[in-house]
C-alpha cells in the first residue's frame, strides 16, 4: 500500500485475523458483547478492546464471531464516543507537535509533520461528514485542542 505523503510504496501492515470461528474458541456472541461493554466502561478505546480480546481471551476477531465490528456494539448500546477514535489520535498527534514546535521554534520538519497532520484531520472531517458520523458545521478549533481531548 502507498504512503499518504511520501512516494515509498511498502508492503508492510498488520494482516487480518482468520474470518471463520475456531471450534475451539470458547467463549459465544452474548459472552464477546458482555467483555467488549465492560471494557468500554473501563475507558478503552474501540482498538485497544480488540486487541485485549486477542491477546488475553483468545478471540481472533469480534466480526468473526459476533457478526458486528467493536463499534457497531458500542453503538447498539448507545456507548459511541462522540468523536471516531481515528480523528482523536489524529488531534492528540497535533496537540503533541504544536507543544514540540513551542518550545523549538526552528524545527521545520516538525513545522511540515504539523502540516500534514492537519491536512490529514482536514480530509477525515471531510470524510465523517459526509458519512453523517459528524455534523456538516463540525470544525477543528485550533484554538482550543485540548477540550477534544478530555
Amino acid at each position: 500500500m502507498a504512503r499518504m505523503h511520501s512516494g515509498a510504496k511498502g508492503k508492510s501492515g498488520s494482516k487480518r485475523p482468520a474470518k471463520h470461528v475456531p471450534v475451539w474458541a470458547p467463549f459465544k456472541e452474548k459472552e464477546v458483547e458482555k467483555l467488549v461493554l465492560k471494557y468500554v466502561k473501563a475507558g478503552k478505546e474501540p482498538s485497544e478492546i480488540g486487541i485485549i480480546l486477542r491477546d488475553s481471551y483468545g478471540i481472533n476477531s469480534v466480526k468473526a464471531l459476533t457478526g458486528k465490528n467493536v463499534t457497531t456494539i458500542l453503538a447498539e448500546n448507545k456507548l459511541l464516543p462522540e468523536l471516531p477514535e481515528d480523528l482523536l489520535n489524529l488531534i492528540r498527534k497535533m496537540v503533541s507537535i504544536k507543544q514540540h514546535l513551542e518550545k523549538n521554534h526552528h524545527d521545520q520538519s516538525g513545522h511540515r509533520g504539523l502540516i500534514l497532520t492537519s491536512s490529514k484531520i482536514r480530509r477525515l472531517v471531510k470524510y465523517y461528514q459526509r458519512m453523517k458520523k459528524l455534523p456538516m458545521n463540525w470544525k477543528l478549533d485550533t484554538e482550543r485542542l485540548k477540550m477534544y481531548l478530555q
